[in-house]
């Protein structure tokens, strides 16, 4: 599979469904590097901490894991630094900016220094940006510089829901994902038949 698809796949939270051998396999390895508590390599502290706080408010914790407690900013990350390619890795970070801008000039102070109904503004404000732009905006790669705000947050929510989908607790406790069942019958008998060949 092509990057770039196993990258639209991603953008559209297909990604489990849709997965082939490569891609699911992608994204385990994508998991098990995510354990190993490196420092972020391509996103900044302060860019660290706005994808943190966006992702957490797109999947908050509840009597399920949120997306801060299945890593879901290390794994953003991740996929910054290791698939996307020079062009993809600006726009995101460029969308990431202006998210910050776009908050300072609102409220004074940084997505991650705003309140929580502040940033829910944002978050907000850049989701109707994303559904008005969907019959227009059907890549999130997609050179348009007038809807790079609702690629940035198609981007992004994509990965969010990538990440928490695909980590154990996300996949166990939200999708009752079970790799191994919890019980297996053997030998078990067949149901009596009642047609003529078995009387």
């Amino acid at each position: 599979m092509e990057r770039r698809e196993a990258l639209r796949l991603l953008a559209a939270g297909t990604a489990l469904q849709l997965a082939p051998n490569k891609m699911m396999a992608m994204l385990l390895e994508a998991r098990r590097l995510i354990g190993t508590g490196a420092p972020p390599r391509t996103l900044s502290s302060q860019q660290y901490s706005t994808v943190q706080a966006m992702a957490e408010l797109i999947l908050p914790r509840t009597e399920t894991p949120g997306a801060t407690d299945v890593g879901a900013s290390e794994f953003i990350d991740l996929m910054l630094t290791e698939w996307y390619d020079d062009r993809d890795r600006a726009r995101f970070l460029a969308g990431l900016a202006d998210v910050d801008v776009r908050t300072t000039a609102l409220f004074g102070r940084n997505f991650v220094s705003s309140s929580p109904g502040q940033q829910a503004e944002i978050l907000i404000a850049l989701g109707e940006r994303m559904a008005e732009n969907a019959g227009h905006v059907r890549d999130p790669w997609a050179d348009n510089a007038s809807h790079s705000d609702a690629n940035f947050y198609s981007m992004l929510r994509g990965l969010t829901l990538t990440a928490y989908y695909t980590s154990e607790g996300g996949a166990t406790q939200e999708l009752h994902f079970e790799i191994i069942p919890d019980s297996h019958v053997g030998c078990a008998p067949l149901p009596s038949a009642k047609g003529p060949e078995n009387q």
